[in-house]
C-alpha cells in the first residue's frame, strides 16, 4: 500500500523542454530527501514513448506520476495528456501539469483531459523549488495511490 511517508524508491517523470526549469527541478527533488528517480523528457513525443514503453523507452519504468509542460515540441502537453488518457493501461498514471501557462482555458483544458493537478510555475527560482518540494510531498507521502499489484 502507498501512503504516508513512502520507503521505497519511485519514479518520476519530467516532461519538461526548458533545461532551467530541468536543473531548478532536479535540485527540489534532491532537497526533498525523498528516494526517487526522475526521468527526464524533453517533447511529447520522447514522453509517449517513455509512456508506451517504444523506440529508445522500452525498458522504461512506469512512473509513480509524471510532472507535464503544455509548451512542448513535436507533441504539446495536451496531445500527451490526451493519448495517456486514452489508453488502459496508463490512463491512471497521475498527471500533473507544471507549465508557464495561466491562462483559464489551459487549466479548463488540462482538466477536460483528466489532469490530476494544474500548477503554475513560478517565475522565481527559490518559489519554484517550493512548489516542487510541495507537490513531492504531497503526492508521495500524502495521496494514496494503488500498488501495482492492485493495478492488475
Amino acid at each position: 500500500m502507498r501512503e504516508g511517508r513512502r520507503l521505497e524508491p519511485v519514479d518520476i517523470l519530467l516532461v519538461e523542454d526548458n533545461p532551467g526549469d530541468v536543473k531548478l527541478t532536479q535540485e527540489a527533488f534532491k532537497e526533498g530527501q525523498i528516494a526517487n528517480t526522475l526521468h527526464v523528457v524533453t517533447d511529447g513525443v520522447e514522453a509517449l514513448d517513455f509512456l508506451f514503453q517504444r523506440n529508445d523507452h522500452a525498458d522504461a519504468p512506469r512512473p509513480d506520476f509524471v510532472l507535464l509542460d503544455l509548451n512542448l515540441p513535436r507533441k504539446n502537453g495536451d496531445e500527451v495528456l490526451e493519448e495517456l488518457r486514452s489508453d488502459p493501461d496508463c490512463r491512471d498514471v497521475p498527471v500533473i501539469v507544471l507549465t508557464g501557462s495561466s491562462a483559464q482555458e489551459d487549466v479548463v483544458r488540462s482538466y477536460e483531459l483528466a489532469a490530476n493537478a494544474y500548477l503554475t510555475k513560478p517565475v522565481d527560482p527559490g518559489e519554484f523549488i517550493k512548489t516542487i518540494l510541495a507537490t513531492e510531498r504531497y503526492w508521495l507521502s500524502v495521496v494514496r495511490l494503488p500498488t501495482d499489484s492492485e493495478l492488475e
